[in-house]
């Protein structure tokens, strides 16, 4: 790339040609610009400025035009290094606001603040731009609908769930699992950053197949660079481009769109360096004095119209963890949700390490996400508010110190802790686990598990990265077939000392099977057995059942079954003798097992 960015002409009327300003001072990436009397620009205008350095290499800058100071002179910032400028250089107003392209052409390239491509692939079409300063959709056109957007992250789509076309706080997990389980477009804004990251985010991309080399037509995602060695002015305005793009996927081709912003920080930064040298006032705590209008600017922007939606995810860095600061502070009161990251779960090797207290989501509500999911949601976050408030009782006293119902809660605040854990797909790499994208309803299914005290047998450790519900390997045999042999999810077995139900994990054990229903569950759906009496082992997660007879519910005849037992119970009351008897009796059971697993699928 050469020194100064450059930037396709525009196409200037002869007018603007004519009446070219002159640089009247530079103050590195400020410039002042004198202009003809009744030929100012406007604000936000974009100026180019042409020419050639000391050493006759040509320079073509762009800056944007942020105050007129009056005597026919106004103040620009640069958009790229200002090196190599001189006083009584001609400056050209374009008429416009900086405009870049937008639509499917963008998709799998890499641009500049200027919207021009810097990934060496060629140029991008432009017969499709739009300029980046723009009004925030008008009220009639917002949608009002309120839906959460699920990303397969345990932790924050059961305790901060993230708003559609809403604004959040984490990145490549969510750009790696939206971009393969929704399919959708995204759109990604570095501001500030490092180049190495922007860097390694792309090399990944083009590895997970996010950014398609062979057909870039394909590609799920547009990046925009503003990195941390641009001038200010570049790194101030990079958001708004990126934005910019993404208005187009959800105005023009109707798209629910992602936005990525990393960091929202840095925009902010920029803003007070810029402001510092248009010579204003600071504020609290040396920010601009117009930190809350450029925000708003920015966010406002970002929202769900009947067209479609942008939802924006954005990495925001706390100056010296101080939520109170100034830029994180008005950054939260735009956020639909908030995922704050614990440096105390991340020692414990508990990752992503979210904090399950801290984090906030305004969509966490019963008329939203339902009655089941904000029961649930609500019960862990009372089971980890108490075991936070013992913690200090158990450091000093010990945990035998505690009451019966203390030290439940703690076990299963533990449980809950870890199983709040989860192997990341981008992560693999460093972790040798297999990434999963977890359902909510599964989610929310293992939680209620936890604590309803249904797992409390099994150790902590048997939660850590436990990412879905573990399986059973279920034979049933008789003498003469096999009636059962595949994975289930759960058991309810009638034994001769009453029913028990069996997860996976359980405590090995053997015992008599009698005549009565086996219950089993795979996924959502029961089943239903008839089982004869018989005998059964369970252990490593196997087992095995060895019966008399057993019939599957969904193959008995209703009719025959009906038949069988009237006649069951005709004998029973003719029966004499005490051995008769017992086997009218045993008769009987066993035609009322058969109708009653029949009736239980009914």
């Amino acid at each position: 790339m050469s020194k100064n960015t450059t930037t396709s002409d525009p196409k200037f009327s002869a007018f603007q040609k004519e009446n070219p300003g002159r640089i009247a001072q530079i103050i590195g990436p400020v410039l002042d610009v004198s202009f003809p009397p009744g030929k100012m620009p406007n604000i936000y205008n974009a100026l180019i400025v042409k020419g050639q350095d000391t050493v006759g290499q040509q320079i073509n800058i762009t800056c944007e035009v942020q105050q007129l100071l009056g005597n026919n002179r106004i103040r620009a910032v640069a958009m790229s290094a200002t090196e190599g400028l001189m006083r009584g250089m001609e400056v050209i107003d374009t008429g416009a606001p900086l405009s870049v392209p937008v639509g499917g052409a963008t998709l799998g390239r890499i641009f500049n603040v200027l919207g021009e491509p810097i990934d060496n692939l060629g140029p991008v079409d432009t017969r499709t731009t739009s300029p980046i300063h723009r009004s925030a959709p008008a009220f009639i056109q917002l949608d009002t609908k309120l839906s959460i957007f699920e990303t397969g992250i345990k932790v924050v789509d059961l305790l901060a769930p993230y708003r559609r076309g809403g604004k959040t706080v984490l990145i490549m997990e969510l750009i790696n699992n939206i971009a393969k389980a929704h399919g959708g477009v995204s759109v990604f804004g570095g501001v500030g950053e490092r180049t190495r990251e922007g860097n390694d985010l792309y090399m990944e991309m083009k590895e997970s197949g996010v950014i398609n080399e062979q057909n870039i037509a394909e590609s799920k995602v547009a990046l925009v660079y503003g990195q941390m060695n641009e001038p200010p002015g570049a790194r101030m305005r990079v958001g708004l481009t990126a934005l910019t793009m993404a208005e187009y996927f959800r105005d023009v081709n109707e798209q629910d769109v992602l936005l990525f912003i990393d960091n929202i920080f840095r925009f902010v930064q920029a803003g007070s360096e810029v402001s510092a040298l248009l010579g204003r006032m600071p504020s609290a705590v040396g920010y601009q004095p117009t930190l809350s209008t450029e925000m708003g600017s920015l966010q406002e922007r970002i929202t769900s119209t009947k067209e479609g939606s942008i939802t924006s995810i954005q990495a925001v860095y706390v100056p010296a963890d101080d939520l109170t600061d100034p830029a994180p502070a008005t950054t939260f009161a735009h956020l639909d949700a908030t995922t704050v990251l614990s440096r105390g779960l991340a020692a414990k090797g508990i990752y992503p390490a979210v904090d399950p207290l801290d984090s906030t989501s305004t969509m966490l509500q019963p008329r939203i996400v339902g009655e089941e999911h904000y029961e649930t949601a609500q019960r862990v976050k009372q089971t980890l508010q108490r075991y936070k408030e013992l913690q200090d009782i158990i450091a000093i006293l010990g945990l035998d110190e505690l009451s019966e119902e203390d030290r439940l809660t703690v076990a299963r605040a533990r449980k809950i802790e870890r199983f709040l854990s989860q192997p990341f797909f981008v992560a693999e790499v460093f972790t040798g686990s297999p990434g999963k994208y977890v359902g909510l309803a599964e989610t929310i299914r293992g939680f209620k598990l936890i604590l309803s005290g249904e797992l409390d047998g099994l150790p902590e450790q048997a939660f850590y990265l436990q990412i879905e519900e573990m399986t059973l390997n279920l034979c049933v045999l008789t003498p003469n077939r096999i009636v059962w042999d595949s994975e289930v999810k759960e058991i309810i077995l009638c034994t001769n000392s009453g029913q028990i139900g069996v997860l996976p994990n359980h405590a090995p054990i053997a015992t008599a099977v009698d005549i009565g229903i086996l219950r089993i569950r795979r996924n959502d759906q029961w089943l239903t057995m008839a089982l004869m009496g018989g005998f059964a082992r369970i252990g490593n997660n196997e087992i095995t059942i060895l019966v008399n007879d057993a019939e599957k519910g969904s193959d008995i005849d209703p009719q025959e079954a009906q038949q069988t037992l009237e006649i069951a119970e005709a004998n029973l009351s003719k029966a004499e003798g005490k051995r008769k008897t017992i086997e009218a009796n045993l008769a009987l059971r066993r035609a009322r097992t058969r109708v009653e697993a029949i009736n239980i699928i009914a």
